[in-house]
């Protein structure tokens, strides 16, 4: 039977994605910017999702290694001073895209891709072959490693869409001609 600790450690990835969602809804209503949505959207799960999130594992991984790789199920080894600079990479990114032109927020959406999506096929096959069911290996982190990127992409194509249409006048005032 599951246990609370067990929910815990499984469902942790998912609070810098929360941290997005509330930012970006409340950011978005707040009516006091000219930014799209798509864009208030795009930078809340950059900076707050991929940015905190990839700040926190690279923290995490320096700072308490055992507990990581436990809560993973893998061995510690050196290797996960590795992990925790490849997700100080991603924090860098997901700092960066706030500014960054169309494109290169696609590319640091594929880039966090090859990184998360290879981690994804990595705790599959763990589970699968050795049966590595830790909350870290098949958690939420699942979730977060596949969808992250890809939400970064559509994020940044829908903002570039908005970016490109015409604003909505339907609230201006009439032009006077004379």
């Amino acid at each position: 039977m599951l246990n609370f600790t067990y929910l815990a450690e499984a469902a942790t990835p998912l609070f810098f994605p929360l941290v997005a969602v509330i930012g970006a809804a409340i950011h978005s209503r707040s009516g006091r910017t000219r930014l799209s949505r798509a864009e208030i959207w795009f930078r809340w799960w950059a900076v707050a999702a991929l940015g905190g999130g990839s700040l926190w594992m690279t923290v995490s991984f320096l700072t308490i290694p055992e507990t990581m790789t436990e809560m993973i199920g893998f061995q510690n080894t050196p290797f996960v001073t590795e992990i925790a600079f490849a997700n100080l990479g991603l924090a860098v990114l997901g700092i960066r895209a706030v500014h960054a032109p169309y494109r290169e927020r696609v590319t640091i959406g594929l880039g966090a891709g090859m990184f998360l999506w290879g981690a994804t096929l990595g705790h599959l096959y763990q589970w699968i072959a050795n049966g590595d069911t830790a909350p870290g290996n098949i958690g939420a982190v699942l979730i977060y490693d596949v969808l992250l990127p890809v939400l970064l992409i559509v994020l940044a194509m829908q903002s570039r869409k908005q970016e490109h249409q015409p604003a909505d006048r339907s609230d201006a005032s009439p032009v006077q001609v004379s």
